[in-house]
């Protein structure tokens, strides 16, 4: 049964069910406020709450304690007025805050006077030599299927990378019976020396202590390769190789299943189509938007929270979901917002959040050799355009990402730039000299999300939009 929007405006409407948009939605209902939570899974949770209401996964010590607080946050939503809609895929958000809706297999538009994106975090694009044969997956991909179906790997298994996932995931693997026959820790040796004066935060933040123990419990089960500089998979149509570079030696370990990581960062599509402006974050290496310390954007009415508006994990999204919701109910009924917790104490809880944050981006930068690729391994997998291609098209005439859509169709596919995005950016300012910002990304537009000719011929359509295509 298709459930579709009750209303056709709304005060708030929240896009993305993960910590941030489960938090903003409960904070705004809570206030009063008419408000509906679009979210595109099947279930409440986004990525690191994945499957939080259904997951068979029973044994709250195998996902960790940090995964059930997820459990907690819906309990929130669900005791308030919030219409929350799943499978529910947002395509479009303009200036005037009009959001197109996929539901269903038919599209409908809903009004907002305040929108927050709450859209989250995509893995950082992590292009090695045969990154796209059957067997290499992301860290996140094969989380989704733990937490969704509790199915882990039991075939021979590397997983390569850095970054806290990675370790999580690790923990998660061997918790629940799976097989780990090598981690290949590919954080650069000079990220330790420059997180240094950045340590006392981390160490009195509440990432260290359960980190460390993370990290011990793993590596009493499986063998770690640190300080590897090199990596790529092999295989005849399938995964057969790993093979790494580590310490001055080489080495080929065989495996069926490879898992990639090199961090997150923002999921900007559907902001940027909004025409909201970002910036190049050289820390995080990566786009973020421009933001207020509310969470506005450069969009009149149009808010971000979680870690789409920049990556700080699960704890800040929560708070940085509910700072955006008060923002919006102190502009919108300014009364209620005495029924919110005060706004200073939300900062100072985003503050304790945030801490010992700088020194993990600094310790898991990922290494140029791991984001820039070279000769004929593939960036963008939708068109299978090589590094090759892209600098042949810069040798003669392409300057930025949108001109390379001309010369190689980069950025066109289904994914709409989101595996590629961050490599053309970065390789084609590396072979112009210039800086991220300065080369640019995509110019995206709705539709943000592969929809249908059906779902938009099913959109409601008024006398007048008849007359107009309709030959007389």
């Amino acid at each position: 049964m298709t459930v579709a929007p009750k209303r056709e405006a709304y005060d708030v409407v929240v896009i993305g069910a993960g910590p941030a948009g489960l938090a903003a939605a409960a904070t705004s209902a809570e206030a009063g406020l008419s408000t509906l939570l679009l979210d595109e899974n099947v279930g409440p949770g986004g990525q690191v709450f994945r499957a939080i209401s259904s997951t068979p996964v029973t044994d709250r010590n195998q996902l960790g304690a940090d995964y059930w607080v997820g459990a907690d946050l819906v309990q929130a939503l669900r005791a308030g007025n919030a219409e929350v809609i799943h499978r529910a895929t947002v395509w479009s958000l303009d200036r005037n805050l009009d959001i197109a809706v996929s539901i269903g297999g038919a599209s409908a538009f809903v009004k907002a006077k305040r929108v927050i994106l709450a859209t989250g975090a995509l893995e950082r694009p992590f292009p090695i030599p045969g990154w796209t044969l059957p067997g290499v997956m992301t860290a996140g991909a094969a989380q989704t299927m733990l937490k969704s179906s509790a199915l882990v790997p039991d075939g021979r298994t590397v997983i390569a990378g850095q970054g806290p996932l990675l370790w999580l995931l690790a923990a998660q693997i061997l918790r629940l019976g799976g097989r780990i026959d090598r981690i290949l820790d590919t954080t650069e040796r000079g990220n330790y020396f420059a997180a240094l004066p950045h340590a006392f935060a981390f160490l009195t933040s509440p990432y260290f202590a359960k980190g460390l123990a993370m990290m011990r419990e793993v590596k009493a089960k499986v063998r770690v390769v640190s300080g590897v500089t090199e990596l790529s998979a092999s295989g005849d149509g399938q995964l057969a190789n790993v093979s790494y570079a580590a310490g001055g030696k080489r080495e080929a370990v065989p495996a069926d299943l490879l898992l990639l990581h090199q961090g997150v960062v923002p999921n900007v599509n559907l902001a940027m189509a909004a025409g909201v402006e970002h910036r190049w974050d050289d820390l995080q290496l990566c786009w973020s938007p421009v933001l207020d310390a509310s969470g506005n954007s450069t969009v009149p009415g149009i808010a971000i929270a979680g870690d789409g508006a920049g990556i700080g994990g699960a704890n800040a999204a929560v708070v940085r979901g509910r700072i955006a919701a008060r923002a919006a109910v102190e502009v919108l009924a300014p009364a209620a917002a005495a029924k919110l917790a005060p706004m200073a104490t939300l900062r100072s809880d985003l503050a304790k959040a945030e801490r010992g944050r700088v020194f993990l981006d600094t310790l898991f930068r990922p290494s140029p050799q791991f984001r820039i690729p070279s000769g004929d391994t593939i960036v963008c997998r939708c068109e299978e355009v090589t590094a090759k291609d892209i600098l042949d098209a810069v040798a003669i005439g392409a300057t930025g990402p949108n001109q390379l859509k001309a010369y190689r169709r980069t950025g066109m596919g289904p994914c709409q730039g989101r595996l590629c995005g961050l490599t053309v950016t970065e390789l084609m300012a590396q072979a112009r000299g210039k800086t991220a910002q300065e080369i640019g990304y995509y110019r995206l537009r709705a539709p943000v999300k592969p929809i249908t000719l059906a779902e938009l011929a099913a959109v409601p359509k008024t006398e007048a939009d008849i007359k107009a295509v309709v030959r007389g």
